[in-house]
């Protein structure tokens, strides 16, 4: 992770996202994925339940996914409820120095604890946000 990455964001339908000031009170994860990555079609439903639970904020980053009505498209034919930023042109994923996807990012007061890649199952992702927690 960079010494200074973006963590002002806006999502695809024009809501501000603050990273810094979300995982000040818990542990924030996000999820860096794309449309047309055949890996996360399997993990993106565990991160749409994460999301769901409300235990821990997600944000995901969706990279070269298309324009803000294809993802949004996308989201909905999936039924995918989480938090997405829409990365078209891969700016904040490089930004990240983001290598694969997909890639977890888990971040406790404005500091990355753990990134990871590849698919990880809910109870691994679970575990690594409650473990970032005790920190």
């Amino acid at each position: 992770m960079p010494a200074n990455p973006q963590l002002q964001l806006t999502d695809y339908k024009e809501q501000n996202i603050d990273l810094a000031a979300m995982s000040q009170d818990k542990p924030t994860l996000v999820y860096f994925w794309g449309t047309w990555c055949s890996i996360c079609s399997i993990t993106s439903p565990a991160i749409n339940e994460l999301a769901n639970e409300n235990n821990y904020p997600v944000v995901s980053i969706a990279i070269k996914s298309g324009s803000d009505q294809e993802l949004h498209n996308y989201l909905n034919d999936h039924g995918y409820s989480f938090t997405t930023v829409n990365d078209q042109h891969s700016e904040i994923f490089t930004d990240w120095q983001g290598q694969v996807t997909p890639s977890y990012i888990i971040l406790k007061d404005n500091k990355m604890t753990q990134g990871l890649t590849g698919i990880q199952p809910l109870w691994s992702l679970k575990l690594r946000l409650w473990l970032s927690s005790t920190l």
